[in-house]
Order: structure tokens, then C-alpha cells, then sequence
């Protein structure tokens, strides 16, 4: 019987990408069904994570190629502290791109307000009122969708590269406090056991607080794995 998988990518494209990697085939020697597309999306939903779902099966007479059975290195890349600075005119163009984006949005909802501020390493978007909070989602899942929708918009016509902070709803300050002690805890458990911890995949922002909280203990050490969106961090003993 052919080999058949069922892959998930936030477009058909990414999904059917990801599954022929997984083959290790290319596109001719699969047949690619389409499971589940987008389907028609509200106000607020359309800001969530898209999910297609694709089944490829091999073809008659196409065999999965099977991985080389070599020992694989880990390469262990160490989080940056700091960024490098945009130059003045460069933030106030990525300024301008949001408030005018950001006008138009809270106009079109109740009850909502913005604010666009910036440091030498982000610019910050906070959001309150009314309607703010559907904006969160599951573990902030629509709100880090939403915070990827302000960083391209950011990003129009300027140079460097904008990092990007959304917050609603003071969400993020619950989110950090919650890493925070999540931190110490697996800090606790790495030094009892003597095993490295993996975290959840994180996105930048979230995985600095990690470390930041870590950077100064004398018994354990953080650094990051992996490529984006599925980096993590991994605690280990000195």
C-alpha cells in the first residue's frame, strides 16, 4: 500500500513543501489532496493562525527515500542581547506605516485605542478597550498573528529590519511574569536531575525573557535550537 501523510502549513504551498520534505520526493511522485482551506472568516478570526491540512500519497511505484543514518551535530546559537539600533528616520517611517494602519483599524471596532512607542531595539503597539481582548486568542496565538500582520506593515519601505512588539491588554506583562517563574522552576528541576530542559517553541521576544531571567546564574546556562517559527530554548546545567 502507497505511503500516504497528512501535513499542516498556514498555506497549501507551506504544507505541501513540508510533506515532500518529509518524503524526501519531489512534487511529480506524490498525489496531493487538499483536506481543509480556509473557509470564510469574521472580523476578528481572519487575525488567527490559518491551518491547511494536505494528504500526499506516493505514487505507484515511488518509494519514500530513507535518511542517511549519520550522526547529526546540534548547532547551538546563542540569542543576541541586543540589536542593532534603526536609524532615526527609518523608525519614523515604520511609526507612520503603523498609526496610519492602526487609524483605520480601531475605527472600524468599539471602543478600542492605540499607542505607538519605541527604544533602541523595538517599537512597541499597545491595544486596549472594549474589544481588545478577542484580540489575545489561546496563549495569545491571534495576538502573535496580529503582532506579524504590524511587523510587515512596519516594515514597508524601510531598510533595516523593524522589530515589533504588540501588547494587549497588558497581556504581555501576565505572559512575561508567567516565563519568568517558569524559568526558575526548570531552573530548580535542571539542578536537581542534572538533565537540560527543552521549552515550548517561542517566538524572540519571549525566549529573551528566558534568558535575560537566566543570564546571571552561577549553576545553569540558556541558549536557543532550532529555525524560526519553531525555535526553543534549552536550559542546561553548567
Amino acid at each position: 500500500m502507497a505511503k500516504s501523510i497528512i501535513v499542516e502549513g498556514k498555506t497549501s504551498t507551506e504544507a505541501i513543501e513540508k510533506g515532500l520534505k518529509e518524503l524526501k520526493v519531489s512534487k511529480d511522485k506524490v498525489d496531493i489532496k487538499i483536506l481543509e482551506n480556509e473557509e470564510k472568516r469574521s472580523f476578528f478570526s481572519i487575525l488567527a493562525p490559518r491551518v491547511v491540512k494536505v494528504e500526499m500519497t506516493l505514487k505507484d511505484g515511488v518509494t519514500e527515500k530513507k535518511a542517511e543514518n549519520k550522526p547529526r551535530e546540534e548547532v547551538k546559537h546563542i540569542e543576541k542581547e541586543k540589536r542593532a539600533p534603526l536609524k532615526p528616520e527609518e523608525l519614523e517611517k515604520a511609526k507612520l506605516n503603523l498609526q496610519a494602519f492602526l487609524k483605520d483599524f480601531v475605527s472600524k471596532v468599539n471602543n478600542m485605542e492605540y499607542k505607538v512607542s519605541s527604544d533602541d531595539e523595538y517599537v512597541y503597539v499597545t491595544l486596549n478597550g472594549e474589544d481588545a481582548g478577542k484580540l489575545i486568542g489561546y496563549r495569545g496565538e491571534t495576538l502573535n498573528s496580529m503582532q506579524a500582520i504590524l511587523t510587515a506593515i512596519a516594515n514597508k519601505q524601510v531598510e533595516s529590519r523593524v522589530h515589533l512588539v504588540l501588547d494587549i491588554e497588558g497581556y504581555r506583562a501576565k505572559r512575561q511574569k508567567a516565563l519568568e517563574e517558569l524559568a526558575d522552576k526548570l531552573t530548580r528541576t535542571v539542578i536537581n536531575t542534572g538533565k537540560q530542559v527543552t521549552l515550548e517553541p517561542m517566538s524572540a521576544y519571549e525566549r529573551k525573557i528566558i534568558h535575560n531571567r537566566l543570564q546571571d546564574s552561577k549553576r545553569v546556562r540558556t541558549y536557543s535550537v532550532g529555525e524560526e517559527p519553531y525555535r526553543k530554548v534549552i536550559i542546561a546545567k553548567k
